[in-house]
C-alpha cells in the first residue's frame, strides 16, 4: 500500500498539549483550549493525515465554568482514553498560576461516544496539573499528575501516581522525582514495560519529549540511554520548534506514532503568533525504546499503512465548529448563529474577564485574511462592534463602528493606542501578511500597518521582578467583537464572514 505522507503540523494554529486515542479504526485528538469556549477541542480522523474538527467536550457551565479565569488560565492539558465501553476525559481548570501558586482543579468525566452525552464532572484528588488516566490491563485505573510544591524556591517536584476506586484508591505515591521541569506524564504497557513519557525542559525553546520504562508501575524509572525522544532545543534551523508534551497511539496495523506539540516562530527562535500547534511522527522501536528519527520533530512523515481517508465536503465540519467564545459558552442570550449570519449582543470592555462577547477563530496560516459584513448602529459611546486580531485581554487589535465612526484601536502588554479614525464602513477586513497586519474598511486598506508579532506566545509572557504576571499559550485569533460597556443590550449582526488562508 502507498503510504501519503503526514504534513505537520497536522493541526494548524493554536492546539496544543494534543492527547491522541485510538477506538477501533477512528482516531480522535484532544488539545488545550485556556480560557475559550468549548472546552477540550476534538478532531477525528481515520488515517492519522486528514482531520476533521468535531468541535468541543465542555460545552456549558455544568461541564466548565471560565468566569474570571486569567489569560492563559482555565483548561490545561486533557487526557482522553477509552477503557470498558467508555471514552474518559480528564482535565484541570487552572484559576491561578501567577505568584509561585497553581490554583487548579482536576476533574474527570465519561461518556459513552466521543459527541456525549458526558456525565457531570467528579473532582479529581490530586496536588498538580497535566492529570491524565492510564488503565492497566488488571482493570485497575490510575491518575497521574505532575506536583507543584508552593513554597518559596520550589515548584515542580515530579510525576506523582494514585490508584482510583477500588474502595477509595491509594495514596498518591512519587514515581518520579523532578528532572528538568518535568511534566505531562502518560503511562503505557507495552511488552512487559511500562513506559512513562513526560515533557521536560518547559513549554518554550528548550522543550522535549523523554521516555522513561520500568518493570513495575511505581517504578523506578529509567531514561532511554540515547536521551529525549524528540527535541529541538538543539537546532534552531529546524522548522519546528518548542517540540514536546507528547502522547503516543498504536494503528490497526501494529505501527506506533506520537502526536506532539510544536510552533513555528517568524524568525529564528523569534515569535510565534500561531501559538502551539499539533504534529505527529513516526515512532520506531529501537533496543527495545520508541524512538522518533534523530530525535528532532519532521515536517514530513511516512503516514501508517491505512487506506487514505480524505473527508468529503458532505462529511466536513460546519462552519460553527471553527468559532470559539471567550470565557463563556456561546448560548442565545447572547450570540445566534444562522447560516452565514452572526448575531451577537456587546459584553465587557476588552480587560472585562467575565462577560466579553467575543466570537473568534484561529489563525492558521502566517498568510490569511478575514473579512465580514456589518450591521451596527450604535446608540452610545459605551457600545462599538468590529472585527478583531487577538491574543489575550492585553494584546489586540479591534476596528469597530463607533458613535464617533471607524476606529481602530490597539492594546499591546495593557496600553491602548488609536492607530485610525475615519467615516463608518460595512464590511471590515484584517489581513496577516507574516509579521504585518493590515485592516481594511469596504476593500479600501487603512493606511496603517501594524505589527502582528504582539499577538504572540512570547509578546504575551509578562515576568516582573522574577514574578509571572501573565503566560502566553494560545494563539492569534480574528474574531467578531461587541463591546456594551453600560449593558443596555446592543446588538450587532454579521454577515459573509469569510477566513482565507
Amino acid at each position: 500500500m502507498t503510504r501519503t505522507a503526514i504534513r505537520n503540523p497536522v493541526l494548524p494554529g493554536f492546539h496544543p498539549d494534543p492527547s491522541i486515542l485510538r477506538v477501533g479504526a477512528d482516531y480522535y485528538m484532544a488539545t488545550s483550549t485556556f480560557e475559550w469556549y468549548p472546552g477540550v477541542r476534538v478532531h477525528h480522523s481515520r488515517d492519522l493525515v486528514n482531520w476533521r474538527p468535531l468541535g468541543g467536550i465542555l460545552t456549558d457551565r455544568r461541564l466548565l465554568d471560565l468566569s474570571g479565569v486569567p489569560d492563559s488560565g482555565g483548561v490545561w492539558a486533557p487526557d482522553l482514553t477509552y477503557a470498558n465501553g467508555l471514552f474518559h476525559l480528564v482535565y484541570g481548570v487552572m484559576d491561578n498560576y501567577a505568584h509561585g501558586y497553581k490554583d487548579i482543579t482536576n476533574y474527570l468525566i465519561t461518556a459513552p461516544a466521543i459527541e456525549g452525552p458526558w456525565s457531570d464532572p467528579v473532582k479529581l484528588p490530586g496536588r498538580g496539573f497535566d492529570a491524565a488516566l492510564f488503565h492497566d490491563d488488571d482493570g485497575a485505573t490510575y491518575l497521574l499528575n505532575m506536583v507543584f510544591d508552593s513554597r518559596p524556591g520550589r515548584g515542580f517536584a515530579g510525576i506523582e501516581l494514585q490508584q482510583l476506586g477500588g474502595g477509595g484508591g491509594s495514596k498518591p505515591r512519587l514515581i518520579l522525582e523532578n528532572r528538568n521541569v518535568t511534566e505531562g506524564p502518560h503511562v503505557y504497557k507495552i511488552d512487559g514495560w511500562y513506559f512513562l513519557m513526560v515533557a521536560e525542559g518547559g513549554t518554550g525553546y528548550e522543550h522535549g519529549a523523554t521516555v522513561l520504562r520500568s518493570r513495575t508501575l511505581d517504578g523506578p524509572y529509567e531514561p532511554d540511554p540515547a536521551g529525549p525522544m524528540f527535541t529541538a532545543r538543539h537546532d534552531p534551523t529546524l522548522e519546528l520548534q518548542k517540540a514536546g508534551h507528547g502522547c503516543l497511539v498504536q494503528t490497526q496495523d501494529g505501527e506506533w506514532y506520537v502526536a506532539h506539540l510544536a510552533a513555528r516562530p517568524y524568525t529564528q527562535r523569534g515569535r510565534c503568533v500561531l501559538g502551539r500547534e499539533t504534529a505527529i511522527q513516526l515512532v520506531e522501536w529501537a533496543d527495545g525504546w520508541p524512538r522518533v528519527a534523530g530525535g528532532v520533530p519532521a515536517v514530513d512523515v511516512p503516514g501508517p499503512a491505512l487506506p487514505p481517508h480524505p473527508w468529503a465536503p458532505g462529511e466536513q465540519d460546519p462552519a460553527e465548529r471553527h468559532w470559539s467564545t471567550l470565557r463563556r459558552p456561546a448560548s442565545p442570550d447572547w450570540v445566534s448563529f444562522d447560516g452565514d449570519q452572526v448575531t451577537i449582543t456587546g459584553g465587557q470592555s476588552p480587560y472585562g474577564l467575565r462577560a466579553p462577547s467575543l466570537v473568534a477563530r484561529r489563525v492558521t496560516g502566517m498568510k490569511c485574511a478575514f473579512e465580514a459584513n456589518v450591521t451596527f448602529e450604535p446608540d452610545t459611546v459605551h457600545q462599538s462592534a468590529g472585527i478583531t486580531a487577538y491574543y489575550n485581554s492585553r494584546n489586540w487589535y479591534h476596528l469597530a463602528l463607533t458613535t464617533d465612526g471607524l476606529i481602530l484601536t490597539g492594546s499591546d502588554q495593557g496600553t491602548r493606542t488609536v492607530h485610525y479614525t475615519g467615516e463608518s464602513a460595512t464590511r471590515l477586513g484584517v489581513e496577516f501578511d507574516g509579521p504585518a497586519l493590515r485592516f481594511s474598511a469596504d476593500g479600501r486598506p487603512l493606511p496603517v500597518e501594524l505589527d502582528a508579532t504582539i499577538l504572540s506566545d512570547e509578546h504575551a509572557d509578562e515576568i516582573i521582578g522574577g514574578q509571572i504576571r501573565s503566560f502566553g499559550f494560545t494563539g492569534a485569533f480574528v474574531g467578531l467583537w461587541v463591546q456594551d460597556l453600560a449593558g443596555e443590550g446592543c446588538r450587532a449582526t454579521f454577515s459573509d464572514v469569510t477566513y482565507d488562508v
